[in-house]
């Protein structure tokens, strides 16, 4: 039997186990640092199958790390589960239907993401003990990607140092390697600290902790216009005093997130926001406080390892599409409006240009499901998006493939991705992205010089240069302050 058909064997005749896994983690929706059910349910998997598994990693309860074999080429492959605030939505309906209203949804599809590297996982844990060679397979548990940075607490813990290559995927709308860069990140929190008084009788003893956040982004607005073009400053008030007008705001607070094409020019800007902070603090007479939340790395791209995780995606290419898929495809694009409904083109631009953006846009004009695989095209032009996966690819050579989980122009982050994660084109995403993963990390078991290749280029690509984990050493992870 060919190499391609087996693991394909040794993923399908598993697959119920995998559909039951991610199914369960969609109902769990737990999101940064508090998935419990989401890791013990794939802990427990791990377990089942043989895998050691560690548990409650680099000061993170629902962090762990399952591993099997013995070895060299370590080959890791990164798990995520957790789910997004305000995105509760019921399974198969098209239109807004939360199970909770303002409850949590997987509005970006980790639940598939965690099975579909479970699936990968599994699948060369049997090859490994059908075939007794040598190697590890490691699934790495990763919390809180959505605004959490989880794996950059497990790279600043060394969890990472001595894998070899490492391996993940995402639920998307397409099929295809993502062979371009993202963006680094911190998200920072400025809490202002006032005085509360009658705003009619005695406004002038109060002092106004709403004035300083307003003024604070008045300052940034006008900071926009002096930072490098490729740069964005978002904000979102996250405690604006309370809702009497007739009282002057003692507390509120303003969560920023800068992002940059590389780390030290996020680093920059952010210094500079503190002094518009610290200004803001001075002219209303408040206290400022900042808080740092999180931050990533930009990725540092592969393509030796993006290309042979393409040839791989190619050997199985598009899952097949039933009219089933179609009929609950439509019903979602009926949903979309406006500029929704160009959502997977206008990506393409952003990422590869108008031109070449339209040539690959062809593939799936005027199409409900995609049906194809994107060719590979890597460029070296970043996606304006961020992910944590960039400070692993600062330790260790990682790729990213996508598989397509969702209706065409599917927007990410929406009620419409919650509305498709438990599908039978979720799981057909699942299975392709579990196959597509298996078999790149059994070929370099099998072939050394493709580690050796991957490897050399990771090393020519960092010039010599250490990871520097974004998060300073005194944070540490925590739900959402």
């Amino acid at each position: 039997m060919e190499l391609r058909d087996e693991i394909k064997q040794l993923v399908e005749q598993k697959k119920d186990e995998f559909f039951a896994v991610s199914d369960k983690i969609w109902g769990y929706a737990e999101t940064r640092f508090e998935e419990f059910q989401s890791a013990a349910c794939i802990e427990a998997a791990l377990e089942k199958e043989g895998f050691t598994v560690k548990k409650d990693l680099a000061d993170m309860k629902t962090a762990f790390i399952g591993e099997y074999g013995q070895g060299k080429p370590v080959i890791g492959i990164l798990g995520e589960y957790d789910a997004l605030y305000g995105l509760s939505q019921q399974a198969g309906v098209a239109e807004p239907k939360p199970v909770t209203e303002g409850g949590k949804g997987h509005g970006c599809g980790h639940n598939i993401l965690g099975a579909s590297a479970l699936a990968a996982a599994v699948a060369v844990k049997d090859y490994l003990k059908a075939h007794g060679i040598p190697g590890t397979v490691r699934y790495y548990g990763c919390p809180g990607e959505e605004s959490g940075s989880g794996k950059a607490y497990m790279a600043r813990a060394g969890l990472f140092r001595d894998v070899d290559v490492a391996l993940t995927c995402h639920p998307s709308y397409e099929n295809s390697i993502t062979g371009y860069n993202f963006l680094a990140t911190l998200q920072v929190c400025f809490k202002f600290h006032g005085k509360s008084a009658h705003a009619g009788a005695c406004p002038h003893l109060g002092r106004s902790a709403l004035d300083a956040v307003e003024l604070m982004n008045v300052g940034a607005n006008f900071l926009r216009e002096h930072v490098i073009q490729e740069a964005r400053i978002h904000y979102a008030i996250t405690n604006s005093g309370g809702s009497s007008p007739n009282v002057v705001q003692s507390e509120a607070a303003v969560l920023y997130q800068i992002r940059t094409p590389q780390l030290p020019q996020a680093n920059d800007i952010y210094k500079r926001v503190v002094k518009i902070a610290q200004g803001a603090a001075l002219m209303t007479e408040t206290q400022l406080e900042v808080v740092f939340d999180r931050g990533s790395s930009n990725i540092i791209p592969n393509r030796h390892l993006e290309k042979l995780a393409h040839d791989c995606m190619m050997e199985y290419g598009p899952e097949p599409i039933t009219e089933e898929d179609l009929a609950f495809a439509q019903k979602i694009e009926d949903s979309l409006v406006g500029s929704d409904r160009t959502y997977s083109q206008d990506i393409l631009d952003m990422i590869y240009g108008p031109v070449k953006g339209k040539e690959l846009g062809k593939l799936i004009a005027g199409k409900l499901i995609m049906d194809t695989v994107y060719p590979y095209t890597p460029t070296e032009t970043p996606i304006a998006a961020s992910t944590d996966v960039g400070d692993v690819s600062w330790n260790v050579p990682v790729v990213q493939v996508l598989t397509n989980c969702y209706a065409n122009n599917t927007p990410n982050h929406s009620w419409q991705q919650v509305a498709q994660g438990k599908s039978p084109l979720a799981h057909k995403g699942l299975l392709l992205a579990g196959k597509t993963m298996a078999l790149a990390a059994v070929r370099l078991m099998q072939e050394p010089e493709l580690v050796k290749g991957i490897r050399d280029e990771f090393k020519e690509r960092m010039q010599g240069r250490e990871y520097v984990c974004p998060i300073p050493p005194e944070v540490k992870p925590a739900p959402h302050r």
